[in-house]
């Protein structure tokens, strides 16, 4: 959107938790979707995500540094084509430090550095249900980055799927870190906004990108 009648500002949703808009400009969003397109190639490529009771994801996903599936880490597309996981970039963990330095302060990463990336792409269709993070054994907070259609994303309390949550709109650009005591907050997206992706990023969809600290 061009002109905004109120001005979209930094927030706190909860303790540890925050959204920046427009935190990535227009360039930097074209670098990292031209990497996520290559990130998304086969071997090792993009994927849907089966779970154990026999259902699907219906974001479809792409790993950096380990491999995730529900519910674990692996070092190859065990749940796929079996194909070694692609390398994670030592730009990506200099990309989320700055993240957290700008969300929750210099301090806040920790030494290890982010070693994997969990990278989400949602039709207009797509959806998550509402989960946690909770299958790393570090509790350096999560990055996540957006790119594409603006969504719905809700971010709950650490306790329960149920209420209370916080509805937060996240547009092309946008940042959200959450650590500290709200790292393993349950949160989800509900629903996608198709259509809302600025025309000239040349992206039909939203594309996730959530760069973690394995711990392993």
């Amino acid at each position: 959107m061009d002109a905004e009648l109120f001005p979209r500002d930094r927030r706190q949703i909860a303790p540890g938790a925050v959204h920046l808009p427009d935190w990535l400009d227009p360039a930097r969003q074209r670098v990292l979707l031209a990497a996520c397109r290559e990130w998304a190639r086969p071997p090792a490529g993009l994927r849907t995500v089966r779970t154990p009771g026999g259902g699907t994801m219906t974001a479809r996903q792409v790993c950096l540094g380990r491999h995730w599936y529900p519910y674990g880490y692996a070092g190859t597309v065990v749940d796929g084509d079996g194909a070694p996981v692609k390398p994670f970039p030592a730009w990506l963990d200099e990309l989320a430090r700055d993240a957290v330095t700008d969300a929750l302060g210099p301090r806040a990463a920790g030494p290890a550095p982010y070693d994997i990336a969990l990278i989400n792409f949602y039709d207009a269709e797509a959806h998550m249900g509402l989960h946690r993070d909770s299958d790393e054994k570090s509790g350096a907070p999560v990055v996540s980055l957006s790119l594409g259609d603006t969504c719905v994303f809700r971010f709950g309390n650490t306790e329960t799927r149920t209420r209370p949550w916080t509805d937060v709109e996240l547009r092309s650009g946008d940042l959200f870190v959450f650590g500290g005591p709200s790292r393993l907050a349950y949160h989800g997206v509900p629903r996608v906004h198709p259509g809302t992706a600025p025309a000239e990023l040349g992206l039909t969809g939203r594309l996730n990108i959530t760069l973690r600290v394995s711990g392993f």
